[in-house]
């Protein structure tokens, strides 16, 4: 059994024009009773409770940072959190089952399932509320994340949520529109039978490329319970402030997403931001720009993303 060091690193982190809070930079667990999730835990030294935020990855193999072995590596994730860091505020980012340091939690992804996700969640959120180091709990997802967090937050007793590049429609129809889209009419129409056998409960082996990336036997018990979720029906039930960020030029989810949630829940504040793309930074729609995006770690993240997220995440209500 290998012994796992914990190192506590304090780390003053600069780039604001006031004087940057000293931050304490340490990895954090969660026991989930069938095995240990791993995170990263950036907690600005205060004399008081800071507001606190859990961030959640997008769907796939997406890291705790944001980085997906098969689109690249950015940092989106990371960068956020340093970035709230640096604003006096706390986060905790953390790889889920399946992914990346979680793999040991499901080494078969026949296992996984959104009610999965979100009971890890749920359990992460309590645990954060329970440290009196923190203040008020904000869940913010990205990407698929932000479905994880809608669900999770009610029970996790959060404070307020962020959806951040989330969907506002089911994921079939947003499959369907992507496979439309993308591949010639024949694959396209195999691609609805299968979302059709997915949605009715119903597994499907007879998969071929190009469609076994996304539909794969070993991935379609995680679709089946992805494929029962609506996200915009679940951000309506949310009982705390909550905020839609979405940018212009993101090619995976779009403004009408965000405009999906907001008349779900239409006292959140909806912020669009121009030219911000799904892995929040500002690039042009140009499809050669945004790849090259997803692979490039040193581009600063929009601006107007970070003081919309601060201004909101200090408004949230002590109690939670």
């Amino acid at each position: 059994m290998m012994l796992r060091v914990v190192s506590l690193v304090l780390l003053l982190l600069t780039g604001i024009a006031q004087a940057a809070p000293v931050v304490l930079q340490r990895p954090i667990d969660l026991d989930t009773g069938t095995g240990v999730l791993h995170g990263s835990l950036l907690l600005p030294r205060s004399d008081k409770p800071v507001p606190m935020v859990l961030i959640i990855a997008g769907s796939g193999p997406t890291d705790r940072d944001g980085n997906n072995p098969e689109g690249g590596r950015n940092d989106s994730l990371r960068k956020l959190a340093i970035f709230l860091a640096r604003n006096n505020i706390a986060s905790v980012r953390y790889d889920k089952r399946g992914v990346a340091s979680g793999q040991a939690l499901a080494p078969d992804e026949r296992t996984l399932s959104v009610e999965g996700y979100v009971a890890d969640a749920v359990a992460w959120g309590r645990k954060l509320k329970a440290d009196p180091r923190f203040g008020p709990l904000v869940i913010l997802g990205h990407s698929e994340g932000a479905l994880i967090a809608s669900l999770a937050a009610n029970p996790a007793g959060a404070a307020a949520v962020v959806s951040l590049a989330g969907s506002g429609r089911p994921v079939d129809q947003v499959l369907r529109e992507q496979l439309h889209e993308q591949l010639p009419p024949p694959l396209a129409r195999r691609g609805d039978q299968l979302i059709d056998r997915l949605k009715a409960g119903q597994l499907d082996p007879d998969v071929q490329p190009p469609l076994d990336s996304a539909f794969r036997p070993s991935v379609q018990p995680y679709l089946i319970s992805l494929f029962r979720q609506d996200p915009a029906a679940a951000f309506a039930q949310l009982k705390m402030p909550a905020l839609i960020v979405q940018g212009s030029t993101d090619l995976q989810v779009s403004i009408k997403d965000a405009k999906a949630l907001q008349a779900a829940k239409p006292d959140a504040q909806l912020v669009t931001i121009g030219g911000m793309n799904h892995v929040l930074r500002i690039v042009p729609a140009d499809p050669k720009q945004q790849r090259e995006s997803y692979q490039n770690p040193n581009l600063p993240l929009a601006d107007e993303l970070g003081r919309t997220l601060v201004k909101f995440i200090e408004s949230a209500p002590v109690g939670g």
